[in-house]
């Protein structure tokens, strides 16, 4: 599977991962919300949907 476009890669010191992120303008700020990573290691933001995709080698581990 492709890595989705314009997603923001995210490495393991990122995890756990939530949107919005650090660089998110305050003005185009909603709720924050964790992100959980399909088995490609792709996520989805429900309330803006930003992509997000983690870089080759990372890992996003259930608890």
């Amino acid at each position: 599977m492709t890595q989705p476009a314009q997603a923001i890669e995210l490495d393991g010191k990122d995890l756990p991962a939530h949107c919005p992120n650090k660089s998110t303008p305050i003005w185009s700020s909603h709720p924050r919300v964790s992100l959980d990573f399909d088995a490609h290691g792709h996520a989805k933001c429900p309330y803006c949907g930003t992509a997000y995709a983690l870089k080759d080698g990372a890992h996003a581990h259930s608890h």
